[in-house]
């Protein structure tokens, strides 16, 4: 079972981090490990655009580098209506780890979508 309701809170708390000084658009993102690990992680914005960091991947990368790799959800937090979802991006470094991965997307008037990976990237490139 998944607690949807703390990682809903863990992406909107972890929101309030982003830096997001030229679009004004922050994002929080909670991401679930198999065994109940939460990691968050923030938009980091650069003004060498193509540098910039979505809160989905940090949240990945953070867990990556702690030696997780096993994801079972995702929440995205945003002031976007209808909630934002995953960019391309995103979607494709997620599905290296589970395309099966269950995503909600949230926003501030309490609106919430709720996704599979596979449906929202349903031809991810993934070697096996």
């Amino acid at each position: 079972m998944i607690d949807w309701d703390s990682l809903v809170t863990a992406a909107k708390n972890t929101r309030e981090n982003a830096y997001a000084k030229f679009s004004g658009f922050k994002v929080g993102a909670a991401l679930l490990t198999t065994d109940g690990k939460i990691f968050t992680g923030c938009n980091v914005e650069n003004s060498s655009y193509g540098l910039t960091n979505c809160a989905e991947r940090t949240a990945v990368f953070k867990a990556v580098s702690e030696g997780y790799r096993n994801f079972k959800a995702l929440v995205v937090f945003t002031d976007a209506n209808p909630p934002a979802s995953p960019c391309g991006a995103c979607r494709q470094v997620l599905y290296e780890f589970n395309p099966e991965l269950e995503i909600v997307c949230a926003n501030a008037m309490g609106v919430i979508d709720k996704y599979k990976l596979s449906d929202l990237l349903p031809e991810g490139f993934r070697l096996e």
